[in-house]
């Protein structure tokens, strides 16, 4: 890894496992962790789902983009929000620092493990389906991603060991 990509980012689809993983990776590594979707919580004042329904996906949008570039962060694993690829300046920002890292599920394992997503706080416009969500995303996250890992037939740890395996080292 350079000198100045201490951080590991997660991104990836709401129930791709960036938490649970971003949690194990920041052990396994002798990293901080910090969850992206907490500070915007913290900031707002309210839960994901609070910012959209009273203020709209935009909102939350928003907030999210001010967490990210006011992130000073070194030696961090960051778990962000699925919709962290909307903002260009945001997923500038946070590669100056970060090698960003992809979870790859398939729409399938979104739905199995978010179940009903109207309760999960996702930045969504009102009419879009996940399946739309899932579309206009993956090619964002591939964009963005220095590296795809491909999750739905590992575990939590699994995906970890592949994470760590993937990340160069310093």
């Amino acid at each position: 890894m350079t000198e100045s990509k201490t951080n590991i980012a997660l991104i990836g689809m709401p129930g791709s496992g960036k938490s649970t993983v971003g949690v194990l990776l920041a052990k396994a590594s002798g990293r901080d962790f910090v969850d992206t979707d907490l500070l915007i919580q913290s900031r707002a004042g309210a839960t994901l789902q609070t910012i959209v329904d009273e203020n709209g996906y935009e909102a939350l949008r928003e907030v999210e983009e001010q967490v990210l570039l006011s992130l000073q962060l070194s030696n961090h694993v960051i778990a962000t929000g699925g919709s962290v690829v909307y903002s260009e300046a945001g997923m500038a920002h946070l590669k100056t620092s970060s090698v960003v890292v992809f979870l790859d599920v398939s729409l399938e394992t979104v739905r199995k493990r978010i179940g009903d997503y109207s309760l999960r706080g996702i930045s969504k416009r009102p009419e879009q389906t996940i399946e739309d969500l899932f579309d206009e995303r993956l090619d964002l996250y591939r964009r963005y991603a220095d590296i795809a890992i491909t999750c739905d037939s590992r575990s939590m740890e699994a995906v970890c060991e592949a994470v760590m395996a993937a990340i160069p080292k310093a």
